[in-house]
């Protein structure tokens, strides 16, 4: 099934009065980053989607780590075919290393 393209938060036309879609992997990385930058409760109806990673300023440093792994594997949850392998915290950029199928993704994100 094929999602509507996103790009900078808003969608992506293809200059013809249609909006660019994306399918498989590409659709898969872009729900993931959603997942993992949207704010958990932060949608109406949709207590579970989004992660807590923006909370992490807030806990201390010795517990970062393990709470971004929870955070991570908490968002990602629902996803299909999906396993986290790796998630790794320097600071506030956040890599998580992914397993979608047998294929491997690697995944950057600033955690603010």
């Amino acid at each position: 099934m094929a999602e509507l393209k996103i790009r900078d938060g808003d969608y992506v036309f293809d200059g013809v009065g249609g909006a660019v879609r994306v399918k498989g992997r590409d659709a898969l990385l872009q729900r993931v980053l959603f997942k993992l930058t949207a704010r958990r409760n932060g949608f109406l109806f949709l207590d579970n989607l989004g992660s807590t990673l923006h909370t992490l300023a807030g806990i201390t440093a010795s517990q970062r780590q393990s709470a971004a792994e929870a955070a991570v594997a908490q968002a990602l949850a629902d996803e299909e075919n999906l396993q986290v392998e790796q998630v790794e915290l320097d600071g506030d950029q956040l890599t998580v290393q992914l397993n979608y199928g047998g294929e491997k993704l690697d995944l950057q994100l600033t955690v603010q």
